[in-house]
C-alpha cells in the first residue's frame, strides 16, 4: 500500500512538472512567431524601402519584435502579375534557402495580392498561406476607367506611360531596385476587371465563386487563403493623401478603399471588409497617420500573424 501511495505521488509530481514545463514553453513562444517565415509583397508603384521609409511602414518591425521572421519582397513596381509572380517565386526560394523553412506565409497588398496568389498556384508546396490586403482580386474600377479613357497607342497614352516610367525610375533609384523590368501598361491591363478575370481562370484558388462571397478557406492546393480591406476614403485630416483617395473613391458604386472595391478584395476567408481605412492606411498610411478610432494597421498584422501561428502556419 505504501509503495502504491509513493508511486501515485511520483506520477502526480511528474504530470505537474510536465504541465508546468509545457506552460512555460507556450508562454515563451512569441505572439507573432509563425511556423513559417512571413514575406510581405508590395503593390503597384511599390517598393521594399524607399529612401529609408518602408512601404509597409513599421509593419516588419511590429511583427518581428515578438518572434516572426519577416522578409519584404522587392519586385517590379509596374508589370504583369505573372512576371511579378516569377520574381516573387525566386525570392521565396531564396528565403527558404536562407531559413531552412519548408514554406512561407505570403501577405500581399493591392497588386501584391494576385502576385502572391500566382506563386501559391504554380508552387503550392512552397506556400503555407496567402493573405490579400486591399487586393485587386477581381479588378479595379480605377484601372477600367484609365484603360477605357486612354486609347491604346494614343499620344495621351504615351504621355501617361512616360510619367509612370519617370515615377518608377525615381522609385528604383531610391529603393535600389534599378535593374527590375518595368511595364506600366502591363500592370494596368492586369488590374482591369477583364485582366483580373482572365488571371482568375488560370489561377482560381481562393477566389469567391459569387460576386461578393468568400472563397475556399483551404484550397485544393492545400494553401490557406485570407483577406481583409478598408472601406473609408477619408480617415485623417493630417494625411494629405486622403484627398486623392476621396476623389478616386467617387468612381465606385460600392464601398471601396479609394482604389479597390469592397467585393473585389475578397479572397478565401474574409476576416473583415469594412475597416475605417483607405488603400494607403492598409499599409500603415503616410508615416502611420491613420484613423484615430480604428485598430492600428500594425496591430492587425500582428493579430493575423498570431492567427497563422494558432493555425499551425
Amino acid at each position: 500500500m505504501k509503495r502504491l501511495l509513493i508511486t501515485f505521488i511520483l506520477c502526480i509530481l511528474s504530470i505537474s512538472s510536465y504541465a508546468s514545463s509545457s506552460a512555460t514553453a507556450a508562454s515563451q513562444k512569441g505572439y507573432t512567431e509563425t511556423k513559417y517565415p512571413i514575406v510581405l509583397v508590395h503593390g503597384l508603384f511599390g517598393f521594399d524601402t524607399l529612401a529609408g521609409i518602408d512601404y509597409f511602414y513599421g509593419i516588419p518591425q511590429a511583427l518581428s519584435k515578438s518572434g516572426a521572421k519577416v522578409y519584404v519582397a522587392q519586385i517590379s513596381a509596374t508589370n504583369s502579375t505573372e512576371l511579378r509572380g516569377e520574381q516573387l517565386l525566386a525570392q521565396v526560394q531564396n528565403v527558404l534557402a536562407i531559413t531552412g523553412a519548408e514554406k512561407v506565409n505570403l501577405i500581399g497588398h493591392s497588386h501584391g495580392g494576385p502576385t502572391a496568389r500566382y506563386v501559391a498556384s504554380v508552387s503550392p508546396e512552397l506556400v503555407a498561406s496567402v493573405t490579400s490586403i486591399g487586393g485587386v482580386n477581381k479588378g479595379s474600377r480605377i484601372a477600367d476607367i484609365a484603360r477605357g479613357t486612354i486609347p491604346e497607342g494614343s499620344i495621351s497614352e504615351g504621355v501617361a506611360v512616360k510619367l509612370a516610367e519617370g515615377l518608377v525610375s525615381l522609385i528604383n533609384l531610391l529603393s535600389g531596385g534599378g535593374d527590375l523590368p518595368q511595364d506600366p501598361l502591363a500592370s494596368l491591363a492586369a488590374l482591369t476587371t477583364e485582366g483580373s478575370l482572365k488571371f482568375n481562370q488560370k489561377y482560381p484558388e481562393g477566389v469567391p465563386l459569387t460576386e461578393c462571397g468568400e472563397g475556399d478557406y483551404v484550397a485544393s492546393n492545400g494553401v490557406y487563403y485570407y483577406s481583409w480591406t478598408g472601406t473609408r476614403n477619408f480617415t485623417n485630416a493630417l494625411d494629405p493623401t486622403d484627398a486623392a483617395m476621396v476623389v478616386l473613391g467617387l468612381a465606385f458604386d460600392e464601398p471601396n478603399d479609394g482604389l479597390v472595391g469592397q467585393c473585389s478584395t475578397h479572397l478565401g476567408k474574409v476576416i473583415r471588409n469594412d475597416y475605417k481605412m483607405n488603400h494607403l492606411d492598409e499599409i500603415n498610411g503616410l508615416l502611420g497617420v491613420t484613423h484615430l478610432f480604428e485598430t492600428a494597421p500594425t496591430t492587425l498584422y500582428r493579430q493575423h500573424a498570431n492567427r497563422l501561428q494558432l493555425q499551425g502556419l
